[in-house]
């Protein structure tokens, strides 16, 4: 006889969505909810990198309610410009605030700087 025969605890984990157990589970995580553009700010700045390079960069932006890597993609193709995404913060090469502004504005987000 096992330690927890017959209690919650000798019962193999099954999915709340599927019914399956939990280790042959296809579901993978749930996805976390987008939040919505007009309900966020984004900031931006020009920053000055090494050797004189400038760098435009957009904060404010939380990874967990955004698709920052496809906004990222849709920045860089508006500017013409490569880019990055380092910790929750998007860097666009080169003097782009203008064109990162309005293309911010036209996806509903709120910009500021």
């Amino acid at each position: 006889m096992r330690l927890f025969a017959g209690t919650e605890f000798d019962v193999p984990p099954r999915c709340e969505r599927c019914g399956e157990l939990e280790e042959s589970c296809a579901c993978g995580p749930e996805p976390t909810p987008l939040i919505p553009p007009e309900k966020q700010t984004a900031r931006i700045a020009l920053e000055k990198r090494k050797k004189g390079k400038r760098v435009t960069v957009v904060r404010g932006l939380p990874a967990e309610g955004n698709d920052l890597p496809a906004l990222l993609k849709q920045l860089k193709d508006g500017c013409g410009a490569g880019g990055t995404l380092r910790d929750d913060v998007l860097e666009i090469q080169g003097n782009q605030l203008d064109r990162v502004r309005s293309s911010l504005a036209e996806l509903g987000f709120r910009v500021q700087g």
